[in-house]
């Protein structure tokens, strides 16, 4: 019988083959760099909030501890967001008459709250307890970034679902004594994190798990 088809098809063949599984692959690998690009996870991009509060000069200049307006961050699963009476507790002193201050003022004239745009928003599907974490030791720099070093609050980790199994692979990498939980700027003693790390998850029992129903409930 005579050869319908001539050699060279054997290797157009192997080459379309070839050629579409790299591009499904390459297609694959670029969708990955896409999903977990600054632009898809919002790492490092500040949110256009109703009042552009500074954490920099608040918690970084002024030295305001994180817990007097996120009061809720040693007992509840949520940091919660302050009152603005907690704002005006101070700014009914200072720049009182502030332009800059009136969308605050305003809310709290007419028992209104602000509209803050949440930047650290895990999907529904996600449960995180805050408390659990502060008990055991994971400071608030850990997950979100030095923020008394940010004008406007940006996310400094993607959030992603490995980066939370990273430490509770490995918690010994990133606890911290109880009382430096709230201390941005703290340090490990001569940059040893490992070993402290290992003394005080012995010390606080911490057992972190990795199941799908620690978070996903």
């Amino acid at each position: 019988m005579a050869q319908i088809f001539h050699r060279s098809t054997n290797t157009l063949a192997r080459v379309t083959i070839f050629g579409a599984l790299l591009l499904a692959g390459g297609g694959l690998y670029l969708l990955n760099v896409i999903n977990r690009s600054d632009y898809v996870t919002g790492v490092r991009v500040a949110r256009e909030q109703p009042v552009q509060f500074s954490h920099k000069h608040h918690a970084g200049e002024l030295g305001i501890d994180c817990r007097y307006c996120h009061g809720q961050v040693e007992v509840a699963s949520y940091a919660g967001i302050p009152p603005t009476k907690t704002c005006i507790n101070c700014h009914a002193q200072i720049w009182a008459e502030s332009a800059f201050l009136e969308p605050v003022r305003a809310s709290f004239r007419d028992d209104r709250a602000l509209r803050w745009i949440k930047v650290h928003d895990l999907p529904d599907f996600v449960y995180f307890n805050h408390s659990a974490h502060v008990i055991k030791g994971i400071g608030c720099a850990s997950c979100h970034g030095r923020v008394d070093q940010m004008n406007q609050i940006w996310k400094a980790a993607t959030l992603h679902m490995e980066w939370c199994l990273q430490c509770h692979r490995n918690p010994e990498q990133y606890i911290r004594p109880r009382e430096e939980v709230f201390n941005m700027s703290w340090r490990p003693p001569n940059g040893d994190q490992t070993t402290l790390g290992l003394e005080l998850v012995k010390a606080y029992d911490v057992h972190p798990r990795t199941d799908c129903s620690t978070c996903h409930r």
